[in-house]
């Protein structure tokens, strides 16, 4: 039913900036909160940033300041701007749309890494 997709991850050097897309499709996106996620190898996969249906948002301690989600309900798509990237960012990247248990997509990653 619903589909996202991932897109502007890849190889950048550290202190650049990246900005990764995820295109909605099959879902009434203003009503779902988005999210980012990511997962390091040997690591938990971790909440990075969120942003309700109201635009409210939120990040993770290790990003702020760093990073941006943004929405754009007319393109049906949100956004990761990534700046001053850091090894530790290195990871796979997904999208999160959530509106309810029965209503909750993920896209399939997308590889962001940091490195000189």
């Amino acid at each position: 039913q619903g589909q996202l997709v991932e897109s502007g991850g890849g190889l950048v050097q550290p202190g650049g900036s990246l900005r990764l897309s995820c295109a909605a499709a099959g879902i009434t996106f203003r009503l779902y909160n988005m999210g980012w996620y990511r997962q390091a190898p040997g690591k938990q996969r971790e909440l990075v940033a969120t942003i309700t249906r109201g635009a409210n948002t939120d990040y993770t301690d290790s990003v702020k300041g760093r990073f941006t989600i943004s929405r754009d309900n007319a393109r049906n798509t949100a956004y990761l701007q990534m700046n001053s990237l850091k090894a530790e960012d290195t990871a796979v990247y997904y999208c999160n749309a959530h509106l309810s248990s029965d209503h909750n997509y993920w896209g399939q990653g997308t590889q962001v890494t940091v490195s000189s």
